[in-house]
């Protein structure tokens, strides 16, 4: 099968377009044909070795974390999936990622697609629709009523987070450049700040939420308005206990666990409209296209996701 790998540490460069031999499956794994899968900011960062004692893969090595695409072999344990099925997943990469014609998924990590949904849609959902969900469901424990402030809104997870959060009831604000001021306010964000105009900190106050994407200072700045027993969750750093002690809010960092059953929920926010991935650019399979795909992500300019696309 025709896969993009890397054999070493380095620039969008080392991203090579090969032919490998197709994987085998477990008794509780299915075989997906990919249809489409995208890039998110874990894949070069891994490529570029950031990640490598977080992650230590082995050479050579497929990146990719969604997948989007059709079963073509089950296991001898699966009994919810069948050939044929269209399903979608955030599967467990200590294999192989998704950036090849197949690959393989355990059965738990698996949700059907919706009928209306298409694989580049998929493909955009899994691994920050996820991230975004547990954000804001498992660690933050949203409920109707509640005020979120929402960074770097115009990115893959921040609007995957408006929608969610409003999908529960919340009063969403959130921060971006003032050109995605409109594009954000029609996805359902109740107030847009401009970063490069406005410091949130002084705006927003008594908050119950934030999730922050961007760490650093802008994670110290949002202890500032959230209300006491507010939760921050941040997915660029581990917030400070001492800071977080010092406003009397819990805050903690999130790494994603892949779960089925919550795409599932996803996969239903979809159906009902509640629920729909920005797709920035769709790039093709083959070894320029990743590469630039690559660049567009390392250029923090995408909005909402990149996907790529394996169907002719």
């Amino acid at each position: 099968m025709k896969a993009i790998v890397i054999d070493q540490y380095g620039g969008s460069e080392q991203l090579k377009e090969r032919d490998v031999e197709r994987p085998s499956i477990t008794d509780d794994q299915v075989l997906v044909e990919v249809h489409a899968t995208s890039v998110n900011p874990i894949d070069w960062k891994l490529r570029e070795g950031y990640l490598q004692e977080m992650l230590p893969f082995e050479f050579p090595i497929i990146l990719g974390w969604d997948v989007a695409g059709t079963i073509t072999e089950v296991g001898k344990n699966v009994t919810e999936y069948k050939a044929g099925d269209r399903v979608f997943s955030r599967p467990a990469t200590t294999r192989q990622g998704t950036y090849a014609e197949f690959v393989p998924v355990d059965q738990n990590l698996l949700a059907m697609m919706p009928e209306n949904m298409s694989y580049e849609d998929g493909a955009a959902i899994p691994l920050t629709g996820l991230t975004a969900w547990q954000c804001l469901v498992d660690f933050s424990n949203i409920k109707e009523g509640d005020k979120v402030l929402i960074h770097a809104g115009a990115g893959g997870v921040g609007t995957f987070a408006i929608q969610i959060a409003k999908s529960f009831g919340a009063y969403v604000a959130t921060t971006a450049s003032e050109k995605n001021e409109e594009f954000l306010t029609h996805l359902g964000a109740d107030q847009v700040i401009d970063y490069q105009k406005d410091n949130f900190e002084t705006i927003l106050s008594d908050y119950d939420i934030v999730l922050d994407s961007m760490g650093g200072e802008i994670q110290s700045k949002s202890y500032k308005v959230l209300k006491e027993g507010g939760k921050l969750v941040s997915i660029a750093q581990p917030p400070s206990e001492e800071e977080a002690t010092k406003h009397g809010v819990e805050a903690g960092f999130l790494w994603l666990e892949p779960k089925g059953e919550q795409l599932e929920e996803l996969a239903k926010l979809y159906k009902e409209g509640k629920l729909k991935p920005i797709i920035g650019e769709v790039f093709e399979f083959n070894e320029k296209a990743v590469q630039e795909a690559h660049a567009l992500s390392e250029s923090h300019h995408a909005r909402g996701k990149i996907v790529i696309t394996l169907e002719t």
